[in-house]
């Protein structure tokens, strides 16, 4: 899936989320609700708890008293009234034109025997909107033009333009062919030059990127100010991105602080995860924890909302620094061989590769698409050969219903029953989420909590959840926020979503726990990258792997925006190995030194060494050897790394940023040693050095003359000691002279040159007559 798919699916206003969150509730009973991504019922919510809610509530509306909250949900609400009584107080149309210039339209009107609620081009061969201005216009004749014919020239054309940009979505939907896609995009930008906005963003985009189309940064910069004219919120988000990192503009922190709010109160979810890290950090704006926690709960919410029984997809995030460095490490990345290899192993009947290849089509990552029919084809094959694994995979699948998988409870039911019979976890969890909702059963809150026992005590992350979320709502259990957490925090070290969601609002509301924003706000972070716009470190990756830096950097810089760490690490590698041509060659150690900070400030190691190698050398700053120093002491004390030790004994042993001390540098040196084996050998040769320049500096603080002055030769050898040196050297000199007599006799003699001996032809065949 492409960004600008992402960008479709999950950057949409805040009003058009909620709407898909009602619709989620309306497949269950009623009396029910939402929470962390969950359905619970509402009747297993205390009247003291619901006070207590509210008076929090209350208080988090006066801490958070931002710009970005009062127009946010705020705004979206306001907007609802003002179309409510747009709609109560709707304009009466007057005809133009025709033979009742000037009247008001009388809708319904009767034409053909058809009754119109509004005007209509029926009747007419141009396409121009009309209305009777009586009710039965065969009758009285009287009509009139609904729009002028500029207007009307208009509206044909944004038809037109969105005939072209359907056409363009199908291809692009229905295809997974690079061609095709390139096809779509032709049609897409077709659309856009007929001002198509929807067409406009996909097209800015990807000319951003160089998605299907070639990158120009200044084309989608100009489509991304029109955009921003016409209050696209995309467009918006994207601007500010340009003037944050200074493509194709001037770059300008303040104005990419304005669009950036501008596109958050749009609703765009990109642009309120950019803020929630910039308020965290205080990038740009004063450091506010409570500013960065409204930003990305909303992001949170959403992505919460999204997902299903099956899991989201997997994050790949790829360091290219690691890959570098260490060649032989394994990037999370399945070789096409290796893949190949597990396909062929399933076709001869391997089990667990099928289960393994079903799971991994199921989820995508690991440089695997996703793809469900390819998942159900290996869970089939594994259920059939009495896996129960597989079979509870095809439970989860036909109870979340997909476009391969109908939707079934009844046959979800069977593959859970049959798998938590032979004792599976998943099929446990399943079982329980069955009696749970309903689903296929009659609710019954007791077995779906033994089956969440059973498949927890297995360690399996489903049932620890549902525990979880159990005992925080008191449900089929007395509540208990103690037990809450710890079945969520077991959870979220299995890395679940909504896991880390549920941590996120007990810390963010104090449920449970001492409230803690800046929990709260990590774990929501933690939430919001796992949003489909995640889906782009890979699209980066695999584009800096076809030798495509530009692209890479351009999606790296963004989502270094949103707060990934590793895109930032990433981004500030390709400055740093001056790969990106889009950047000017006197801005590339600066914008890498901007990116390594904030990597490092994230805890990434490499990236905290990279900051002292920065300030040692003087790439993109002045040399600092002080600053340098104490970037690597952070990286030695924080992340205990054997490079940043082995660079503090280097400083101390020649006394650049800190007093010169000898000792100092020996236990550094001694330290990296210690840290990593990989540091011994250097580590070796620096201590042999180091011992040499102590013993030189050791003789010039000695006076030699002095000390020879005080040997008395004659009391330390005896009075003879002349004749015994004599005797030494003599013998020293007849050794030599007879070893180099002997290695001379060793020389053999050359030997005599022997004539040539010409090679002789082979006999002709044919000889010629004489």
């Amino acid at each position: 899936m492409s960004f600008l798919d992402e960008e479709g699916n999950q950057d949409e206003s805040l009003e058009s989320k909620t709407l898909s969150a009602e619709d989620q509730v309306k497949d269950h009973s009623t009396g029910t609700r939402v929470v962390a991504g969950q359905i619970f019922l509402e009747s297993g919510k205390s009247d003291s708890q619901s006070e207590n809610e509210e008076s929090f509530h209350s208080q988090e509306e006066e801490k958070e008293n931002s710009l970005e909250e009062l127009n946010s949900l705020e705004m979206s609400n306001l907007l609802n009234k003002d179309l409510e009584e747009a709609e109560i107080q709707s304009p009466v149309l007057t005809a133009l034109g025709g033979t009742a210039d000037g009247e008001p339209c009388h809708f319904p009107f009767l034409f053909m025997e058809k009754e119109y609620a509004e005007c209509t081009a029926d009747g007419r061969e141009d396409g121009r909107l009309w209305c009777a201005t009586t009710y039965d216009y065969k009758k009285d004749q009287k009509w009139g033009f609904c729009e002028s014919e500029e207007q009307s020239n208009k509206r044909r054309q944004m038809q037109e333009a969105e005939d072209v940009y359907q056409i363009g979505m199908k291809i692009l939907n229905e295809s997974s062919k690079k061609a095709q896609k390139k096809v779509a995009y032709q049609y897409l930008l077709k659309a856009a030059d007929m001002n198509h906005t929807k067409a406009m963003e996909k097209v800015s985009y990807a000319l951003l990127f160089g998605d299907y189309l070639k990158q120009n940064i200044q084309s989608s910069k100009e489509l991304f100010e029109k955009l921003t004219e016409e209050g696209s919120p995309k467009g918006q988000m994207a601007l500010g991105f340009l003037y944050a990192s200074g493509l194709g503009v001037n770059s300008s922190q303040a104005k990419a602080l304005v669009y950036y709010t501008f596109g958050a109160l749009g609703g765009n979810l990109i642009a309120h995860m950019i803020l929630g890290y910039r308020y965290w950090a205080g990038i740009g704006v004063l450091q506010s924890c409570e500013s960065a926690l409204t930003h990305y709960r909303l992001v949170a919410n959403h992505v919460a909302s999204d997902i299903s029984l099956t899991g989201g997809t997997v994050v790949q995030r790829i360091r290219l620094a690691d890959e570098v460095e260490n060649p032989g490490m394994a990037s999370g990345m399945l070789e096409e061989d290796l893949i190949q290899y597990y396909q062929f192993l399933a076709e001869k009947g391997d089990v667990q590769a099928q289960v393994g290849l079903g799971q991994l089509h199921l989820h995508g990552g690991r440089g695997v698409e996703q793809n469900h029919q390819r998942a159900f084809e290996y869970f089939n094959q594994a259920a059939n050969a009495g896996n129960s694994h597989a079979m509870a995979f095809l439970g989860k699948m036909y109870s979340e219903g997909s476009d391969v998988v109908p939707q079934s409870n009844e046959t979800a039911l069977q593959y859970f029953k049959k798998a938590a019979d032979m004792g599976n976890p998943v099929g446990q969890s399943g079982l329980g989420m069955a009696y749970l909702y309903g689903r296929g059963v009659p609710v019954n809150y007791d077995l779906a909590l033994k089956y969440f026992q059973k498949a927890a005590e297995q360690g399996w992350v489903d049932g620890q959840l549902q525990l979880g979320s159990m005992y925080y709502n008191g449900i089929g259990v007395k509540k208990d926020y103690k037990q809450a957490l710890k079945y969520f925090n077991l959870a979220s070290q299995g890395g679940h979503i909504l896991a880390f969601y549920n941590l996120a609002q007990m810390h963010a509301t104090g449920t449970g726990v001492m409230r803690s924003c800046h929990t709260a706000v990590e774990l929501f972070k933690n939430v919001c990258e796992r949003g489909r716009w995640s889906e782009r470190l890979m699209t980066a990756y695999n584009s800096y792997k076809d030798g495509d830096s530009n692209s890479a950097v351009v999606q790296y810089l963004l989502l270094a925006e949103q707060g990934y760490e590793v895109a930032q690490s990433n981004a500030a590698f390709i400055l740093d190995q001056k790969e990106a041509s889009i950047v000017g060659e006197n801005e590339t150690y600066p914008r890498a030194l901007l990116h390594w900070n904030r990597a490092a400030s994230q805890g990434y190691t490499v990236a905290r060494i990279k900051l002292g190698d920065y300030h040692f050398y003087g790439f993109g700053t002045d040399v600092d050897y002080e600053t340098a120093f104490i970037h690597y002491r952070l990286a030695s004390e924080q992340q205990h790394s054997a490079q940043a030790m082995f660079n503090l004994g280097y400083m101390h042993e020649k006394g650049l940023g800190i007093k010169q001390d000898i000792h100092l540098a020996k236990r550094f040196y001694d330290m990296a040693a210690e840290a990593s084996p990989d540091a011994q050998v250097p580590v070796f040769l620096a201590l042999c050095k180091l011992g040499v320049i102590y013993s030189l500096q050791y003789i010039r603080e000695i006076n030699i003359r002095e000390v020879f002055s005080h040997i008395d030769m004659d009391q330390l050898l005896g009075p003879e000691w002349d004749l015994y040196l004599m005797t030494i050297i003599a013998l020293l000199l007849g050794t030599i002279i007879a070893y180099r007599q002997r290695q001379h006799q060793a020389i053999p003699r050359p030997a005599g040159l022997r004539p040539a001996v010409p090679q002789q032809e082979p006999p002709p065949e044919h000889q010629p007559p004489q």
